[in-house]
């Protein structure tokens, strides 16, 4: 019987296709592997979606940091309240340590003591601030005035500057007529920065760049709209910059420069 050359030429390609198609192919020197997905009975662990695999974890947002320049405003000796899960620097703790100040964490970090002082010029606001404080759930401590009847702003203004230097309080606000005369009362206390504001920028600036733990306000040259949103914003306002601090460390400076000794006033 007569072969069929093509016949067995065709049955023979056909064989050479059937085993390339079962057999992996070999990749030549120089060019990439293709890329093969496993079958799903070919691993130990379901395959993650290449979305799930790259999303990064959730940050929490919330969290404070409690820089050594935060213990400022504390005492030797008193307590610093930060809220929960503030993560404290090495550098703070140290300095916490040495000045023998305990870290209290608390569910709120919102809710202060603070200080209220007035002349009788001041005696209506300081009424309403009260008030204001709070409405926001901060926690006044009233130093009077009483009424309207003539008083020396400086006895008001001592009062509320030795709560903040003491650490009793946390903040303070004095009042009087112009809110000059009580800041410059209150800053003749060791550790208290009293500031006059006269509007929200002057009271942002002066927690942000000046540290300020007094306000100072002027009842009979800001009007009471004015007058709430200053408060407002100044409880609200953080610490600014490390390089804010630094220059707030200079008038620490001067002021330990011109005390009498360690044993004088409210500062050590």
């Amino acid at each position: 019987m007569a072969l069929d050359v093509r016949e067995i030429a065709r049955r023979a390609a056909a064989r050479v296709l059937a085993e390339r198609m079962t057999r992996p192919t070999a990749v030549p020197a120089g060019r990439a592997a293709p890329l093969e997905v496993p079958r799903a009975s070919e691993t130990s662990a379901p395959t993650k979606p290449p979305a799930l695999a790259l999303r990064a974890a959730p940050q929490d947002d919330s969290r404070k940091l409690v820089l050594g320049t935060c213990l400022a405003d504390t005492p030797d000796g008193g307590v610093l309240r930060v809220p929960m899960g503030a993560i404290v620097t090495p550098l703070a703790a140290e300095e916490a340590h040495r000045r023998h100040i305990r870290i209290e964490r608390g569910e709120r970090d919102s809710a202060r003591r603070i200080a209220v002082g007035c002349d009788h010029g001041g005696f209506t606001l300081k009424q309403e601030v009260l008030g204001w404080l709070r409405a926001l759930g901060h926690q006044p401590v009233d130093f009077g005035t009483r009424d309207e009847n003539p008083v020396d702003y400086p006895d008001f203004a001592r009062a509320v500057a030795e709560a903040v230097a003491s650490g009793q309080c946390e903040l303070g606000i004095v009042i009087d007529g112009a809110g000059i005369g009580s800041a410059i009362a209150a800053n003749k206390v060791p550790r208290v920065r009293a500031a006059t504001c006269c509007d929200v920028a002057m009271a942002k600036n002066a927690r942000e760049h000046n540290y300020a733990n007094v306000l100072s306000l002027g009842a009979k040259t800001i009007q009471r709209s004015v007058a709430e949103e200053i408060v407002r914003t100044f409880l609200s306002t953080a610490h600014g910059e490390a390089r804010h601090g630094k220059r707030v460390a200079k008038i620490t400076e001067i002021e330990r420069r011109y005390m009498k000794g360690p044993g004088s006033g409210v500062c050590v």
